[in-house]
């Protein structure tokens, strides 16, 4: 289910629990994108990882939490939001609430919660970005 994808910068993963998703707070700091918003776990690609790779070393860095490959549900190419003609991917993943009541914070962003998934797509203080794609799997979903 995974695409074969050797040039991308990054990934990122809106992990589905319920009726909600795990966001993470992001720091409060001038020098990087979207300060203080609500976005989702996943970052930059290290060496020759896979998309699901990077996310789950991304997860487990920010959250502690171990992803295994059968939670995907979906992922799809997009233009990465920091690189300008590069691509990245953007996955969706099942959590359990195990999982979630399990998580270690690390040392990036100020907290994290499970937030309803109407209210992360409606929030004004949310990552534009990540809202459209998770908009995009609901839609494809229905």
């Amino acid at each position: 289910m995974e695409v074969e994808l050797t040039d991308f910068t990054g990934s990122k993963i809106a992990l589905i629990c319920g009726d909600k998703v795990l966001t993470i707070l992001r720091d409060d700091k001038d020098n990087i994108p979207w300060p203080n918003m609500w976005e989702l776990p996943g970052g930059g690609r290290e060496g020759d990882e896979s998309p699901f790779e990077c996310a789950a070393r991304e997860v487990y860095e920010e959250l502690g939490i171990h992803l295994t490959e059968d939670c995907l549900l979906w992922s799809k190419v997009y233009p990465s939001m920091l690189y300008e003609g590069h691509q990245s991917v953007f996955m969706v993943g099942q959590l359990s609430q195990d999982q979630f009541d399990n998580i270690t914070f690390g040392d990036e962003g100020q907290a994290y919660k499970l937030m309803p998934v109407e209210e992360f797509l409606n929030s004004k203080q949310a990552v534009p970005q990540l809202q459209g794609r998770l908009r995009d799997y609901l839609e494809e979903r229905l």
